[in-house]
């Protein structure tokens, strides 16, 4: 029977919303990599009835419980009291826990508080986790079915902690045998709906390895899941699926890991050498914003122009104030010519722009909000696209997906460019 793990992290600054819990996520991610799956989330405040009646709870349906907070000195820190209640026994001091909080004073030329003895109390029948940084020891304690372990709620503390003191112990129960590898494969393109109708055969429930799909802002992830007793062996599970999936959808790969968009783009751009500029009307700067988010892209991005205004596209871009009247700001016509523009002022190789009613107001039945034309510049051709995104999708949205659409037309240009040690870019 497979190990069911619960996550509670304490403290009522979490479930407030005054502070973000991330502890859940990470030791989430840890358990997964080891084979345990991760069945429950629980967020408590500082309550002593509530952590008690959680920590039974948890006791009753999880093998192994991870808690983090409530082991400090003050009057809300309250894990080794509910614990000790859950499990209806004592506290007992620990001399050898007590000695090494008093040292780590002592190392920080600080004087310890008779309030901080309490972090040396533990249930009876635990067992201290020594706290290498910190001056909170965690717990180690069988309750009902489960196994707990508590651990600080500082980040830092918490995660060294699970490293050093409870996979040692998790092994030593053969509770890891097994090694999870997590893979993520990111396209663009295509909605998520044709997508998994082309991958039925890969995301089938039994399929080995096991392959899911997820969405967002528009890109699609395909998550593979390998399993094998050693590293190599749950990496080697997962090639040939994550061989198929490049195959099968080509161009719409954006690559593995992190890759979005933005990410993809540039690498054409440092793969090819050339230069991008961009000239933006309804993205507002978006799009230049996600090309600068990512590291190095300096050489390869001049810079871009946000000429939201007809007399911006005009002054800066120099589009014709006769093509705006004639065919107005949100049209194929102006959107090349803005492209042509930006390409000319910053003498780059590719330019690409936006143009449309991004909303909520401002659209009409010739022109509806959500629609954009993006136009694209090189050297020697110019073009545009329509993008219907929808009147029901908020503003936000329509300008995300509209600059996407924009860096990923331009990386799909660029993919037919050669690597820049095999061409001069300036002869584009």
């Amino acid at each position: 029977m497979a190990l069911k793990a619960e996550i509670i992290s304490i403290g009522s600054e979490l479930v407030s919303g005054q502070s973000l819990d991330t502890n859940s996520q990470w030791l989430s991610r840890e358990l997964g990599s080891l084979g345990i799956p991760t069945a429950f989330h629980t967020t408590i405040g500082d309550d002593l009835d509530d952590n008690v009646g959680v920590f039974r709870t948890a006791a009753e349906r999880a093998d192994l419980v991870l808690t983090t907070g409530g082991l400090g000195p003050t009057q809300d820190d309250l894990t080794r009291d509910a614990l000790a209640l859950a499990a209806n026994v004592g506290l007992r001091e620990d001399p050898e826990s007590l000695a090494a909080i008093a040292a780590m004073f002592a190392r920080r030329h600080r004087t310890m508080s008779e309030r901080n003895k309490v972090q040396a109390l533990f249930p009876e029948g635990a067992d201290p986790l020594p706290n290498a940084i910190g001056t909170a020891p965690g717990i180690w304690m069988g309750l009902g079915r489960a196994t707990f372990a508590c651990m600080p709620g500082v980040p830092s503390e918490m995660r060294l902690m699970f490293q050093e003191q409870v996979i040692p112990r998790l092994r030593l129960r053969h509770w890891i045998e097994r090694i999870i590898v997590h893979r993520k494969i990111s396209l663009f393109g295509r909605g998520e709906s044709d997508i998994e109708a082309e991958a039925l055969d890969l995301t089938a429930r039994g399929h080995v390895p096991e392959v899911g799909i997820t969405v967002h802002d528009a890109t699609i992830s395909f998550r593979i899941r390998g399993e094998g007793l050693t590293p190599e062996a749950a990496w080697s599970q997962t090639e040939e699926t994550a061989d198929l999936i490049r195959s099968r959808f080509g161009p719409l790969v954006l690559g593995e890991g992190t890759t979005d968009v933005a990410d993809a783009l540039v690498a054409e751009l440092t793969r090819t050498g050339a230069s991008l500029a961009t000239a933006e009307s309804c993205t507002g700067g978006l799009v230049a914003h996600l090309i600068t988010a990512i590291p190095n892209v300096s050489p390869f991005y001049p810079g871009g122009v946000v000429s939201y205004s007809n007399q911006a596209k005009t002054n800066f871009l120099d589009v014709p104030a006769e093509l705006i009247q004639a065919h107005g700001a949100v049209s194929p016509e102006v959107a090349v010519a803005m492209a042509q523009g930006a390409l000319r002022r910053f003498g780059a190789d590719v330019a690409v722009s936006t143009t449309g009613v991004a909303g909520p107001g401002g659209g009409s039945p010739e022109k509806p909000v959500g629609l954009v034309y993006l136009g694209l510049a090189t050297r020697d051709h110019a073009e545009a696209r329509r993008l219907e995104i929808g009147p029901e999708q908020p503003r936000d949205v329509i300008q995300s997906r509209s600059s996407k659409q924009a860096l990923n037309w331009v990386r799909l240009t660029l993919q037919a460019w050669p690597d820049k040690a095999g061409s001069d870019a300036g002869s584009r």
